[in-house]
């Protein structure tokens, strides 16, 4: 008996120092890659020595003698704390994720390679002034500095576990390529219409012309649009600036198949002196962008000290790792912010195919061959899979590798004919300038030299609002917007012909802005720019102005000076429009069941705002789920249901007018259903969802018990294997807010509550005093799991709580958390 004991305690003994064994290794690998922060490194390629000081929130303040230094360290920064997120983007770009992950990435790198990002990136590189391609080359001399001496765990968690799988994986170098290709990324993740055009074609196949119309309706007249005069007269203050002459043109787990009811979006606004406490500017900005870990955004200071003719930059805010400068902020002079401004950039053309020879299609009456492009898909183990990628005058055929496009058999403007490709017309596939347009604006000092950077950010376009020192604010949007010879580009349109072809863009000087407005302050929230009589065509598709109209209504309604704390409280709104339209028509009903009638009263006196600890929210939100079921499912099939967006708040808006339309009818039933019927069956499963859900009691229910949100990691964090998911993954964190409010954690009504896209970081910038502005992402700055800045701005986030951004150097010293020294 005790020989056993013996036996077993020896066993329990050797099990625990095998588990200590392997803890002890995961934390070392783990805490292996975490970046240094503190002594001094020697940097190849420096020209003098460079301090990095990270604050208490671990934002680097990076101080450099000279402008190429100063990119090198950003680079350095970024590969220390991002390098895994910038190599998993690349390889994004580049069509090349099967290289990191094998086979199961060959549909997706097929699709990709058929985008050409990366050949398009090739053609931008070439175009690049000296400038331009200097600030590109430091900032990789940083990054691959960096990589010199760090492989496999030692550059990130996730490259060690890679090698286990691919152990010939090595991170090459960092080019400016790279970086260009990243771009293209992140405007096809802005690039909304196509699946909007692609989802008007497909819907075609199940219902009439008219019907698909009803379903995408225009822009609401009581929703207020950007701009409130164009061509605006130029009233600028302070120094009198020339103004601007021969500017202008010459003539969508990765989002590969963009749901156009993501509902992402952006909202910003800039609140001239004439309101303000200070009598200076406020400008706000968040960003509308899908949840993911680590944070798409990485918060950075870069100054030149001493500052000379020749290194002129200060400036502090948002970047993106894989590409130098600041992408949103503020500089000594002037701030910024961004929206996505939706202009209609991509055309799907039906291409007559040749039946003898499907590489041939028709262009005006002659057959014409298909360019062709052979690739290789690369897979870890050194085989490949060829790649045949067809491109027509208009772009790549999407219809290839495109499911979506595959499956559209109808179009509005033609009959389709016996045979037939679908081709991709976009302006992001010609080569671009953003990225240089985005290296100005860190130096534009005012509204003049920042309209000349903003003359170069073609793709994708945003939304841009601006103010300065000298007490302007402004607004410009710029872009190449395609001028069509006929359509408005709304459904796929025939490309045998020139009928439908682009002849050129939009000049710049033709392009909507405006200048100190007479209301005093600029609001887009991805709403319309303008009536559509009132300037060029930019899209028939914009978001429907729920959250432009709450921002306006809140700027208008305020009787005193706005600060930034009411700007942080207009952030944080959680008012729904949509239940207030709803609410209304659910107590207009004749209700007689007592248990309904009962869960009713959480509605009466509900203020409308969707606050996480709301049970009125809770009920509301499973009742619009289930009216959307009830009132749709019928008509629409799956994969292309209502999403719950802002397009399908107008649709319901609308139809509570026509208590007898179609749309009310359920074609499942024998019964003729009219609106009431609808609206009673959605409450009532509605009710009997939250009862199984969350017990009988209504006052004990929470909106933020069904909507949270969990931080994802892009690669790992999806991969179905539960230890790596638990390691890189974070959540879920309860929310308030939703759909079509200004706190904008959307989710998809055709799934589940939890937030799929949301704000990715929030920005409030004080004209008056720049230590006195504030920001927080989702996430942390690191993208190091286990690292203490991995997650500690999620609960934050969460509770809508800031940090200050941090600006004159006493502070950021006071607030130091390390001090690293580069030198050559």
């Amino acid at each position: 008996m005790n020989s056993l004991l013996r036996t077993l305690k020896r066993l329990l003994l050797a099990i625990l120092c095998l588990i200590f064994l392997l803890a002890a290794f995961l934390v070392f690998s783990i805490r292996r890659s975490f970046p240094q922060i503190e002594g001094q490194v020697r940097l190849s390629g420096l020209k003098a020595s460079v301090e990095v000081i990270r604050d208490k929130y671990g934002v680097p303040h990076i101080y450099a003698q000279n402008r190429d230094d100063l990119y090198r360290a950003q680079g350095y920064i970024h590969a220390q704390e991002r390098f895994w997120q910038m190599d998993f983007w690349r390889h994004t770009g580049k069509g090349r994720l099967s290289e990191l992950f094998g086979k199961s990435q060959l549909e997706t790198d097929q699709f990709l390679g058929m985008m050409g990002w990366s050949r398009v990136a090739e053609e931008e590189v070439k175009l690049l002034d000296e400038v331009s391609l200097s600030i590109l080359k430091a900032y990789c001399e940083g990054v691959n500095a960096y990589l010199t001496d760090h492989q496999g765990s030692k550059l990130s968690l996730e490259h060690g576990i890679l090698r286990i799988t691919n152990r010939n994986y090595q991170a090459e170098e960092w080019t400016p390529l790279d970086s260009i290709v990243w771009g293209k990324v992140m405007s096809w993740d802005l690039g909304m219409n196509l699946s909007t055009e692609t989802s008007r074609a497909r819907l075609l196949q199940h219902m009439t012309h008219k019907q698909v119309e009803e379903l995408f309706p225009p822009y609401p007249s009581i929703n207020p649009f950007i701009l409130t005069r164009f061509p605006a007269k130029p009233a600028i203050t302070g120094n009198m600036l020339a103004p601007l002459d021969g500017l202008g043109y010459l003539l969508e787990n990765l989002p590969l198949n963009h749901d156009p009811e993501s509902s992402f979006g952006s909202n910003n606004w800039v609140i001239s002196g004439n309101r303000t406490k200070t009598g200076k500017p406020l400008l706000a900005n968040d960003p509308h962008l899908g949840a993911q870990m680590p944070s798409i955004w990485f918060q950075v200071h870069l100054q030149c000290l001493p500052q000379s003719e020749n290194c002129q930059f200060n400036v502090a805010g948002f970047s993106m790792a894989g590409v130098p400068g600041i992408i949103i902020g503020h500089n000594q002079r002037i701030a910024w912010a961004f929206t996505n401004v939706g202009p209609d950039v991509m055309d799907l053309f039906v291409e007559r195919v040749n039946p003898e020879n499907p590489d041939q299609y028709e262009v005006n009456g002659t057959w014409r061959d298909m360019e062709k492009v052979n690739e290789n898909i690369r897979f870890p183990d050194g085989t490949s899979v060829p790649v045949k990628i067809r491109y027509t005058r208009h772009g790549p055929v999407l219809s290839d590798y495109s499911k979506s496009a595959k499956n559209i058999k109808r179009t509005a403007t033609v009959e389709m004919p016996p045979r037939y490709a679908i081709s991709l017309r976009w302006t992001a596939l010609d080569p671009t300038t953003t990225f240089p347009a985005i290296w100005k604006m860190n130096l534009a000092k005012n509204w003049d030299e920042f309209r000349t950077a903003a003359s170069n950010f073609d793709v994708p376009s945003q939304n841009l609002i601006y103010a300065d020192l000298d007490g302007n604010i402004g607004y410009q949007c710029p872009g190449k917007i395609p001028v069509r010879a006929k359509g408005d580009g709304r459904y796929p349109v025939p490309g045998w012909t020139d009928e439908y072809e682009w002849t050129g863009f939009i000049p710049f000087e033709s392009l909507p802005r405006d200048i100190n407005p007479p209301n005093g302050y600029f609001a887009t929230a991805n709403n319309a720019l303008l009536p559509q009589e009132s300037g060029p065509l930019v899209t028939m598709d914009w978001d429907y102005g729920w959250r432009a109209k709450r921002i306006v209504e809140l700027i208008e309604s305020k009787k005193d000076r706005i600060d930034v704390n009411f700007v942080k409280n207009m952030q944080s709104d959680n008012k729904n429009y949509n239940a207030e339209y709803l609410v209304t028509a659910l107590m207009n009903l004749h209700i007689q069941e007592e248990h309904l009638v009962k869960t009713l009263k959480l509605l009466e006196d509900w203020d409308f705002q969707q606050n996480s600890d709301s049970a009125s929210a809770a009920l509301f939100e499973a009742f619009w789920k289930n009216l959307l079921e009830q009132t749709f499912y019928d008509d629409i099939p799956a994969g292309m249901r209502p999403g719950g967006g802002s397009r399908w708040v107008e649709v319901i808006r609308l139809l509570l007018e026509q208590p007898e339309s179609r749309w009310w009818d359920n074609q499942k039933t024998t019964k003729n259903e009219k609106r009431d019927d609808i609206l009673k069956e959605a409450f009532n499963r509605a009710v009997l969802e939250m009862e199984k859900r969350f017990g009988k009691d209504p006052v004990t229910w929470r909106w933020g018990d069904l909507h949270t949100v969990t931080f994802r990691n892009e690669s790992f964090g999806s991969s179905r294997i539960l230890i790596l998911e638990r390691l890189f993954n974070r959540g879920p964190f309860s929310t308030g807010g939703g759909t079509s409010v200004i706190n904008a954690t959307s989710w998809d009504a055709e799934e589940t509550y939890e937030v799929t896209a949301l704000p990715s970081m929030r920005m409030i910038v004080d004209l008056s005093d720049f230590n006195n502005s504030f920001a927080i992402h989702t996430t942390g700055q690191s993208g190091h799991p286990f690292h203490p800045h991995y997650i500690d701005m999620a609960e934050p986030w969460s509770k809508m709580e800031y940090h200050p951004m941090l600006w004159d150097r006493s502070r950021i010293q006071a607030n130091a958390e390390g001090t690293l020294k580069l030198v050559p």
